[in-house]
């Protein structure tokens, strides 16, 4: 395998370094690295910037106003914004729900909806896990009911990441409870200003209000709101899978987060010399690079063969594990390297008028230490990553 990029994505690599340069605001920069809670208005600014330059949807094809980017571009794109502190695109109507539209929406759907993603019409969510209902996606609780032309919906989702913004939530229901638990569910477009619904907060570790609990007490769906044929949701929702692990791996947010590391490491001191020249944390921080690069020639491998048309199946799971188990052991890194510093409460260091505790590099570790214990459990946890591992490629 060759890794040197050719000359074309080389140039490509320029341009996106210099378009960041120019275009990503210092001040919302500063406020990604500092883990900083951003706003609504900060991330549909990004959007709208994006956008505006025919950047937003790199996946979707240019029939539909996207980038049509292959593998190896997007990979490029996602490694430099996180170098730059960009924040990342919010995937759920741009890179989840309308590869979904795409392929099985109607076309009154896709007319509808796929411009006011692209314009930030709406902002979409995603209604998949319930409290009984994870990694176990297949054993969902929450009904709907055809009643005339409505479907009528009560249940309850969970972990619905920045719900508080949206305005319109893709869910997968219950439609016949009678069948295998994968035949009877459908895939339903609910706007989130229907009467009979609620969102409640849940406030994560890092004390940031990320997710939502969703509640639906016998709320009204038009039929036309359901995608493709009743009872054919699983099929929907796999295929939505597909676009949710693209990238699962966060190379780029582990090469970023190594060299934050290593900064930090030269600043701090172990014994009167810095840190970074400690055996015991400079070897810990060696396996770290180790693994991150093998990781990162995987993941070129894995891309590159995407971008021959290959789709990839085991290999995601693999990428999934090792880069989330990477990307903790940074996070870990970084906690030890500030020491103390690390100790106050996470929003105490980044939020408000606070004076800050320590260095200002140390502000936000531990809330990066603390919201990405959550990476090996989401996109499917790596227990069951593992278990799809063994089924596949060893038979177990």
């Amino acid at each position: 395998m060759d890794l040197n990029y050719p000359a074309e994505e080389t140039a490509f690599r320029e341009e996106v370094r210099a378009f960041l340069q120019e275009k990503l605001p210092k001040d919302l920069a500063h406020k990604v690295r500092q883990r900083k809670e951003l706003t609504k208005a900060d991330m549909e600014g990004w959007h709208a910037t994006l956008n505006q330059k025919g950047w937003l949807a790199p996946n979707w094809p240019k029939e539909y106003g996207g980038a049509e980017w292959n593998a190896v571009q997007k990979h490029i794109f996602e490694e430099e914004c996180a170098r730059a502190g960009a924040p990342r695109i919010v995937p759920f109507g741009l890179s989840m729900l309308a590869p979904v539209l795409m392929k099985f929406g109607s076309q009154q759907q896709k007319d509808h909806y796929l411009p006011r993603i692209l314009n930030g019409d709406d902002w979409w969510c995603q209604g998949y896990s319930e409290p009984g209902a994870g990694s176990d996606l297949a054993s969902l609780k929450t009904r709907a009911v055809r009643e005339g032309d409505h479907y009528i919906v009560n249940g309850q989702k969970t972990w619905t990441t920045l719900g508080q913004h949206a305005n319109m939530i893709f869910c997968l229901v219950r439609t016949d409870p009678e069948v295998k638990q994968q035949e009877g569910i459908s895939f339903l477009l609910i706007d989130m200003n229907s009467p009979g619904i609620e969102v409640r907060p849940i406030i994560l570790l890092d004390g940031v209000h990320e997710v939502n609990e969703v509640f639906f007490d016998n709320v009204k769906v038009p039929v036309e709101n359901l995608v493709g044929e009743e009872n054919k949701g699983w099929t929907y929702a796999k295929y939505l899978l597909t676009h949710e692990r693209t990238g699962i791996a966060g190379v780029g947010f582990s090469q970023a987060g190594l060299e934050s590391v290593k900064r930090i490491a030269r600043a701090e001191s172990s014994n009167g010399k810095p840190l970074i020249e400690n055996p015991h944390f400079a070897a810990r921080l060696a396996r770290a690079e180790i693994d991150l690069m093998a990781l990162a020639t995987s993941n070129l491998r894995i891309i590159s063969q995407a971008a021959a048309g290959q789709a990839p199946g085991v290999e995601s799971s693999m990428l999934k594990v090792k880069g989330t188990i990477i990307r903790q052991e940074i996070n870990d890194l970084a906690r030890r390297a500030v020491g103390p510093y690390a100790m106050p409460f996470p929003s105490e260091s980044v939020e408000g008028d606070n004076d800050p505790v320590g260095p200002e590099y140390a502000g936000p570790v531990a809330a990066g230490y603390f919201n990405n214990r959550k990476l090996s459990i989401f996109g499917g946890s790596n227990e069951i990553q593992r278990g799809i591992i063994a089924k596949m490629k060893m038979g177990g």
